[in-house]
């Protein structure tokens, strides 16, 4: 994908963020999927918006998005080889059908079991988020660099989503926690992004799909960070199969981080 067509696939998100999701933020009735999670109308209508888009500039490349069936998005994965855009609507809709402004759109591109492009925009903010394999990330205009964080483990700041994770691990955190503080915003895109920007140092979530992390995982990576599964494993999966993340920005702390959750 070429610079031109990256900026385009920012401008047509950002649009479309603007037209149906601000509106509609604040002014939102809800309903819950089988699996107990919410969906909203503007879930629905951010996805048929971005999939007009999409078919418009881009029409050989099929979408798989999160309000799709499931039987379907298996049919897309299994056509190996093609790209295929993965696309979460609306990440974080418990947070937007409250009020709180913490959601994001989350677009990835995906090809041969890897993600290609990495987009999250956070409309409340208006920060794009943004990676290329093997080309780096932005933050809008902003590269996002690696760097070597010095901080002692004791003294980060981790974002952890205690309620997907087993119960002998999150009783361990909050007992003995090798952090200074801990977050938990309620979306995962923007939990990839933010340790990805150095404002969180570590980062913990059990069970996320694959439209969650897709993105994040790649824009974390261009920008210097480091993740696996809590089994060590890559975190990337082109699968239905929820995924474990644990993620830092820095290597070192990567390393420490992993230590302590192995239980060293």
């Amino acid at each position: 994908m070429t610079v031109m067509e990256l900026s385009r696939l920012r401008q047509q998100v950002r649009r479309v963020s603007e037209e149906v999701l601000l509106p509609r933020f604040n002014r939102v009735e809800r309903s819950f999927k089988a699996d107990g999670s919410i969906v909203t109308a503007a879930d629905l209508a951010m996805q048929s918006g971005l999939q007009d888009v999409l078919r418009q500039y881009w029409p050989d490349i099929p979408l798989l998005g999160e309000e799709m069936a499931p039987e379907d998005q298996a049919a897309l994965l299994a056509a190996t080889g093609q790209p295929v855009w993965v696309l979460d609507p609306l990440d974080g809709t418990s947070n937007f059908s409250a009020g709180i402004p913490f959601f994001a759109v989350s677009l990835a591109l995906i090809q041969g079991g890897r993600p290609l492009i990495g987009l999250v925009y956070d409309p409340v903010r208006d920060e794009c988020f943004m990676a290329a394999e093997g080309q780096g990330a932005w933050l809008n205009e902003q590269s996002l660099m690696p760097v070597e964080e010095t901080l002692p483990l004791a003294r980060c700041t981790a974002c952890v989503d205690f309620k997907r994770l087993q119960p002998r691990l999150a009783r361990r955190l909050a007992a003995e926690p090798p952090y200074s503080s801990q977050r938990s915003f309620g979306s995962v895109a923007l939990d990839w992004c933010w340790t990805a920007a150095g404002r969180v140092h570590l980062y913990l979530h059990g069970r996320q799909k694959l439209w969650d992390y897709a993105a994040g995982c790649l824009i974390l990576s261009e920008a210097g960070g480091r993740s696996a599964t809590l089994s060590g494993e890559p975190v990337f999966r082109p699968s239905l199969e929820p995924r474990s993340a644990v993620a830092a920005l820095s290597p070192d702390l990567f390393r420490q981080w992993q230590g302590y959750l192995a239980g060293d």
